[in-house]
């Protein structure tokens, strides 16, 4: 007969057995979603914790698989607020540690942003995940790394990187790349954080994954709203409990009672009776049967696949928000007059900002017949010149009283600027020829092109070698200075010289996002008079294309506005021309009144020298003694 100790000694040398053989078993192929069911808890703190549940939030399903599929390289989910798009995340990347070993790593928009993310999901994740905290290395031990720049597994390690810091994402280098609130990362000098990150993983092929998740911002300024076109644009698609017709949950269908006058203005809005309304058989679901709807639901994507898979999800989708909360939230954001917040966190939609900007076809139908080469109300011409490396362009403004102004003339010389201006290859030599010209006035004026600002941001030198001794023809070299609250134009705060002359070139400042904002707001003007623009006939719309290429939005840093121009299209010389043009007239310092009425006088002789002229601008100096003599251009009748 065994006696008991026996029995015990038997039956753990078989439990050892048993513990032994499991060990030389392979592991178990699982999915990441079937991986997660099995080994993840959601810590304390969250909405539901404790183990996961996909009936819950069966969207989650597909985007955490496609992270092994072996077709996809890339991920995008631009989801709304309370669908788990962080948590999709946690979970993919616990995939890589706990079942798949493989490098990866992780940026968050700032520093504070990554502290907050290791603090209050990943370590708390780990720490309620038996099957991840022992594979991770022990903080201060031999057996690995565990801090918070890097953490060690078998088999990898999770390195971590910010937006605003370019030097976290040198030297590093893994196969899976996780980028949590891309629309937040600050691009810096060097590039595009997410591409600079990306660029990491180049190495590993086809096992390289990029997972990118945001709630977009500004409509045509969101990061996230363009790798989801890229993307083959996946909608969760759900059936109507009444029709079973496949639908797109949308903000339009929700609809909720109100209680209104006599005269039909709305007195109360009544939230706990909002229902998602069937756009096919106009059924009322309630939350029950969307959530019904939603278990039953499907991805289906808008595009053709090619690696790259792209989810849009808005808060509607969510089982832990009822449409009462949704409409309570709505209203909230509207009466704070904040709906772009409820835009892009709750629907996960672009915010259209209604910005400074015209439509070109606005412009390009007011085009008018002028009279004469310069037209009755111009006192005056100026010219802006933008410099690109095969070209230069230049549009020629005439000016009149209260900043009216016509569109004279746009040309493009073709050419080097590299090319010394005695060339007559070069886009120079074209120059000088173009301002010599005498423009014919409808009054029977001829006029000389009274200034001319060229923009020395690109091809510099050279801007600076044909602008060197020029000043007393009134051609300068400028250069854009961001910021508002600047002038249009400033002295000159320092002094350049061309590398091949030692004479220097005085530079002028000139505020482009305020010269840009009075130049689109002029362009809006509809009716003949003070700043309005006139254009001529036969004007290629591809000036006005480029003339309205850009608009003024608002957008929201670290909870504060600031307002910022963003193009609507790549070209926009003929905007940076014009606003040249703006400085040239600015930077003189003209009187147009009095100029405007010299001109009605039919005096012999047009005075175009300003009375207060800087004096980096006085000509020939040691000819003439300051503030005595003026420069004149003759005036000749026909």
């Amino acid at each position: 007969m065994i006696s008991t100790n026996e029995q015990i000694d038997i039956a753990s040398l078989l439990q050892a057995r048993r513990d032994n053989r499991d060990r030389l078993k392979p592991p178990l192929k699982l999915l990441p979603h079937e991986w997660a069911e099995r080994s993840v808890m959601i810590p304390a703190g969250n909405a539901k914790p404790g183990p996961v549940r996909f009936a819950n939030a069966p969207f989650q399903i597909e985007p955490m698989n496609m992270t092994v599929d072996p077709e996809c390289y890339r991920i995008t989910l631009m989801w709304g607020a309370q669908t788990g798009k962080s948590q999709v995340q946690l979970m993919a990347m616990g995939f890589f540690i706990g079942h798949n070993p493989q490098s990866q790593m992780m940026m968050q928009p700032s520093e504070g942003d990554l502290q907050t993310w290791l603090n209050a999901k990943f370590e708390p994740m780990v720490d309620s995940t038996p099957s991840l905290g022992d594979r991770i290395a022990k903080p201060r031990s031999r057996e690995g790394v565990n801090n918070q720049k890097m953490k060690s597994y078998p088999g990898g390690f999770l390195m971590f990187a910010w937006s605003g810091s370019p030097k976290t994402m040198r030297g590093r280098s893994a196969p899976k790349i996780f980028c949590d609130e891309v629309d937040g990362y600050e691009v810096t000098a060097e590039g595009n954080p997410v591409s600079l990150l990306w660029q990491r993983a180049a190495t590993f092929g086809d096992q390289r994954l990029l997972f990118e998740t945001s709630t977009p911002t500004i409509k045509g300024g969101s990061f996230i709203e363009t790798s989801f076109e890229q993307g083959d644009q996946r909608r969760f698609y759900v059936p109507c409990p009444h029709c079973n017709e496949k639908q797109v949950l949308q903000w339009s269908n929700v609809v909720w009672q109100k209680e209104l006058d006599g005269q039909g203005n709305v007195i109360e809005h009544q939230p706990e009776t909002a229902r998602y309304l069937c756009k096919q058989c106009g059924a009322l679901w309630n939350d029950a049967e969307r959530f019904a709807a939603i278990r039953a639901g499907e991805w289906i994507a808008g595009k053709p696949f090619r690696g790259h898979a792209s989810y849009h999800l808005s808060e509607l989708y969510s089982m832990f928000r009822r449409l009462r909360d949704v409409v309570t939230s709505f209203l909230e954001k509207k009466a704070a007059n904040d709906l772009q917040t409820f835009f892009n966190v709750s629907l996960a939609e672009t915010w259209a900002e209604q910005g400074e900007e015209v439509d070109h076809h606005l412009l390009l139908n007011r085009c008018e017949p002028f009279a004469a080469e310069v037209p009755a109300g111009v006192v005056t011409i100026t010219a802006g010149v933008d410099v690109q490396r095969d070209r230069l362009e230049l549009e020629l403004v005439g000016w009149g009283v209260g900043y009216e102004s016509w569109s004279l003339d746009y040309q493009v010389f073709y050419g080097d600027p590299t090319l010394p201006e005695t060339n007559p290859d070069s886009p120079w030599y074209e120059l000088n020829d173009y301002r010599e010209q005498i423009w014919q006035h409808e009054h029977g004026h001829q006029l000389k092109l009274f200034a001319v600002c060229i923009d020395s941001s690109d091809q510099t030198d050279h801007v600076y070698n044909y602008c060197k001794g020029k000043g007393g023809r009134r051609v300068f070299a400028i250069k854009g200075v961001g910021g508002w609250g600047r002038p249009v134009v400033a002295s000159p705060s320092r002094r350049r010289n061309g590398r091949k002359n030692i004479r220097p070139v005085d530079l002028f400042p000139v505020g482009v996002d305020e010269a840009k904002l009075i130049v689109i707001k002029r362009l809006g003007i509809k009716e003949p008079g003070a700043g309005y623009c006139h254009f001529p006939e036969g004007r290629d719309e591809e000036f006005f294309e480029q003339i309205t290429a850009e608009k003024m939005i608002t957008r929201y840093r670290k909870g504060f506005p600031f307002r910022e121009w963003h193009k609507t299209r790549e070209r926009n010389e003929a905007l940076d021309c014009r606003v040249y043009a703006l400085a040239a007239l600015h930077l003189m310092n003209v009187n147009l009144q009095r100029m405007a009425k010299k001109l009605e006088s039919a005096l012999p002789e047009q005075t175009t020298k300003p009375e207060s002229v800087p004096t980096e601008q006085k000509p020939d100096q040691e000819k003439q003694t300051e503030g005595k003599k003026r420069r004149r251009f003759k005036v000749r009748r026909n």
